[in-house]
């Protein structure tokens, strides 16, 4: 088999293969072998048709196409890796020549991974960040400790609304005296303060108590996500069932026995310091790689090819329904609840996805410019780390990756990391 490649604008180029006539026959053989078993002639049973008489009842033309389905797959896939190229979408094929006893010629128009040109990338620097934890970080998450622990305690009739309240409410919403759709509903439990309504709602129940009623006036936002209510000033009938407040728990010693495995309050404070250094210390590692990692890319120049984008929203798309689903929702729900639809979404995921294929195609030329390795044992150590993640085997984990062709993935992974490694070893 003979391949070349010529390269041609935007990304696209054309691989032209020639695959030689001894595996032309062979594939029309096996293409014949498997359309005579469906072949009726008669005076023949199905499967026993002799090769002679079908080539001259129905002509060895109408083999090309199963013995294509046959060999092109095959061909293009050996002429992709003969040529180094790395394609990123699926090739247009068209066939210049088939026939019995002549080679198979045709030509694969293939949109590939672009070049990129890399810009500095070593001797980055990064502008500093303060991640030091303070007194008031620990006070902080404390009080979120101190929140979770809290109790809804029922307040007693006369009692008025507080922010951070939860109200109990019957509402019903109307644009221009009409009830809409979504507007309605009966003992719902909102937090005075959290901003989940439309702005303006929560600040006029603030002073109500069990059982007032209430017109409520408010506008919705121009960015509404319900197209027809942007921008619209709506009325809340609104009536108050019942409140909560919460009772929050003493930060005394007591308090850090219900909540965790220490004796006194000092001792909590303690370990909550500790865990938020730890975290500080990550966060700064992130900032600092992510930081790097944005500026060789903003110093690389690609033409992004628009598959490669395409599919990466595709990607994000799918995981983000996944997500869904461990919600108990799906899609069809989460277009109907936020207004938008399948377009919309995929505007919404498209700049995030340029930048990840961007970001992926620039620390992979640069891992390609240092000759950035794998080895066995970086491979050995990832497996290890999964095998402690998951409590799997080692060569448990290893065969699953091999049999799903997903090695080299892995391989990429970490080829990634000891990429990004390199950055941060070479920034200032």
């Amino acid at each position: 088999m003979k391949a070349t490649w010529e390269k041609l604008e935007n990304n696209q180029g054309v691989l032209t293969i020639e695959v030689e006539e001894a595996r032309v026959d062979q594939a029309i053989d096996q293409a014949f072998a498997k359309v005579v078993k469906k072949v009726n002639v008669p005076g023949f049973r199905k499967g026993k048709v002799p090769r002679k008489i079908f080539e001259a009842r129905f002509g060895v033309e109408s083999l090309y196409q199963d013995a294509l389905d046959i060999i092109l797959p095959e061909a293009y896939t050996e002429a992709v890796q003969e040529t180094g190229i790395e394609p990123v979408d699926r090739p247009e094929v068209d066939v210049e020549q088939i026939g019995k006893g002549q080679p198979l010629v045709f030509k694969a128009t293939v949109t590939v991974k672009p070049e990129v040109k890399l810009g500095d990338y070593k001797g980055l620097t990064v502008e500093e960040k303060d991640f030091t934890v303070t007194d008031e970080a620990v006070e902080e998450e404390l009080k979120q400790m101190q929140n979770r622990s809290a109790e809804l305690v029922v307040l007693e009739d006369g009692a008025a609304i507080e922010k951070g309240d939860y109200a109990i409410i019957d509402f019903k919403g109307f644009v221009d005296g009409e009830a809409f759709e979504g507007g309605e509903a009966e003992n719902y439990q909102l937090e005075i303060g959290s901003g989940t309504f439309i702005p303006g709602f929560e600040d006029q129940i603030i002073g109500l108590k069990k059982g007032d009623e209430k017109d409520i006036e408010v506008t919705f936002p121009e960015d509404y996500h319900a197209a027809e209510l942007a921008g619209k000033p709506a009325v809340f009938k609104v009536k108050v069932n019942e409140i909560k407040r919460k009772n929050l728990p003493e930060l005394d010693d007591e308090f850090a026995k219900d909540v965790s495995e220490f004796d006194t309050l000092d001792e909590l404070k303690a370990d909550i310091k500790n865990k938020l250094e730890e975290k500080a210390k990550t966060d700064a590692e992130n900032y600092k790689k992510e930081s790097l990692i944005e500026k060789a890319t903003e110093n690389a120049e690609i033409n992004l090819p628009e598959v490669m984008v395409e599919n990466e929203v595709n990607h994000m798309v799918n995981d983000f329904a996944q997500r869904l689903q461990y919600q108990g929702m799906n899609l069809d729900l989460y277009y109907q609840f936020t207004g938008l639809d399948e377009e919309k979404l995929r505007e919404q995921f498209q700049p995030d996805a340029e930048k990840r294929v961007r970001t992926t195609l620039v620390l992979e030329a640069i891992g390609k410019a240092e000759n950035v390795e794998v080895t066995d044992e970086d491979v050995n150590n990832e497996l290890e780390e999964l095998s402690k993640q998951y409590n799997r085997p080692v060569e448990e984990l290893r065969k699953i990756f091999e049999g799903r062709d997903n090695l080299e993935s892995l391989k990429n992974d970490i080829r990634i990391r000891k990429t990004i490694d390199l950055l941060v070893e070479n920034s200032k």
